[in-house]
């Protein structure tokens, strides 16, 4: 389950955001290659850190989805998972961005606690998780890690419609068929159904 279990000043404004350029290129001046990493951000602000992140040049992802006032039934998009906001950079580059909120910094990595160190996400899993959540459609379903294990089958890829080259698990979720694409350790998105005619097992 994501858990913000971190007290963080919620009054510092965003405008201290730092100013210097991290940018995303694939790799470093020193060579290191960027990667998918998962950052925790406190007190919904999920949006505020993507477009500070965006000024500064780097690649980001923030899961949406819509969704209905109660009142007049009107539409809007929303952050899907809380205190969450991806970003495509080296760690040297957004452990400068995070520390240029100060001790207060409402941004902190997820943790890979087996490799002790922040965790990313692989290129292909991170790709499939874009190509699923994008699409916005209000039938997709956001699963935490925890849930996933508990669904077993097996391994295919989509080879037609709007998910063709995901790749990911057969599960029944709602009564429906559906293929899982998990982000190890952390979450996991469902897709809407698809026929089985559109699968290849790989």
């Amino acid at each position: 389950m994501l858990k913000d279990n971190l007290l963080l000043d919620s009054t510092r404004p965003f405008s201290d955001a730092p100013n210097k350029h991290i940018g995303c290129p694939e790799h470093s001046s020193e060579g290191v290659p960027s990667s998918w990493y998962a950052l925790r951000v406190s007190y919904s602000r999920e949006l505020k850190v993507q477009k500070a992140l965006d000024a500064l040049g780097v690649k980001t992802f923030v899961p949406m989805m819509w969704k209905r006032c109660p009142v007049n039934s009107d539409r809007k998009l929303v952050p899907a998972v809380g205190n969450l906001c991806f970003a495509y950079s080296t760690r040297t580059a957004l452990e400068d961005f995070i520390r240029g909120y100060g001790e207060a910094s409402p941004v902190h990595f997820y943790w890979d606690r087996t490799a002790n160190r922040p965790l990313t996400v692989p290129d292909k899993a991170m790709n499939d998780f874009i190509t699923v959540a994008s699409t916005l459609d209000e039938d997709i379903v956001y699963v935490t890690e925890i849930s996933a294990k508990l669904r077993e089958g097996q391994t295919v890829m989509v080879k037609d419609g709007p998910f063709k080259g995901v790749e990911g698990k057969v599960v029944r979720i709602r009564k429906s068929r559906r293929i899982l694409v998990e982000l190890p350790g952390m979450l996991a998105v469902a897709t809407t159904y698809i026929d089985p005619v559109n699968l290849e097992i790989i």
